[in-house]
């Protein structure tokens, strides 16, 4: 007869068992830099499973070491974490769908799925660049939806986050592109509150002001003085970590 396991042992046990049922995987678009690149290696760092995408295999390459490294600091030791980062371009349809097609291969249905143009006004904004813009910001997040939402919606589980702005709420010289794929995101996602079943939700979230290359495009060197994308992560990961169906459809800011 094996002898008794230890209360301490048998407590880490249920503690780290817990702590394994309870993460998430987590999609992130734009992966590779700036608000995407530090919410990965936050929810890395809480012990979640990250698939991303980006335009860059180098910098996914450079973000894989990290993610690795941070899911090392995890407090839970009953798994091994293996985060899937993929090269798609978010404004194709066919890559996208290729995306999906291999996330559900390695069976990794996500349970959490986030360009601005040069300051101008916007009859001097090129046509090319306003495309690129919303290509990007609206087209890329309705294909998104398109290949990942069905998965979600047959099983009814699952948070999709949709990264807005504050410029989706209100308007400001010479970012017309921005705010106008913006203020679609956060109609969009409204819209699509009123069709997903009970047990899902869809909410916009403003990351607030954040010290990334995008913002200092609009605001020059007055934008170090706002928060760095490393102190935005954490209350940005908290919060999305505490979504629920009850939040379907809401307009949030971090």
């Amino acid at each position: 007869m094996l002898p008794p396991v230890p209360k301490t042992v048998v407590s880490a046990m249920n503690k780290a068992a817990a702590a394994a049922s309870s993460s998430k995987t987590i999609l992130i678009t734009g992966v590779s830099k700036g608000l995407g690149k530090a919410l990965a290696l936050e929810m890395a760092k809480r012990g979640h499973t990250i698939i991303g995408c980006s335009r860059s295999q180098d910098k996914l390459d450079l973000l894989q070491t990290e993610l690795t490294s941070s899911s090392a600091q995890t407090s839970s030791p009953i798994r091994e974490i293996k985060h899937l980062l993929m090269k798609a371009d978010v404004r194709s349809d066919g890559s996208i769908a290729e995306l999906a097609r291999l996330v559900m291969e390695s069976k990794c249905l996500p349970d959490i799925i986030g360009t601005i143009n040069k300051n101008n006004r916007i009859w001097e904004v090129p046509a090319e660049e306003f495309d690129a813009v919303i290509d990007t910001n609206i087209k890329g997040i309705a294909n998104i939806l398109r290949h990942f939402m069905p998965h979600m919606v047959e099983i009814k589980k699952g948070i999709i986050v949709n990264m807005s702005s504050g410029w989706g709420r209100s308007g400001a010289a010479q970012v017309a592109p921005y705010c106008a794929s913006k203020w679609a995101i956060e109609g969009m996602t409204r819209s699509v509150a009123k069709e997903v079943p009970e047990g899902m939700a869809i909410v916009a979230v403003s990351p607030g002001v954040v010290n990334t290359d995008m913002l200092a495009s609009c605001f020059g060197t007055s934008a170090s003085v706002y928060q760095a994308p490393e102190v935005w992560a954490p209350k940005a990961a908290a919060m999305i970590l505490n979504l629920t169906p009850a939040d379907n459809g809401a307009s949030l800011t971090v």
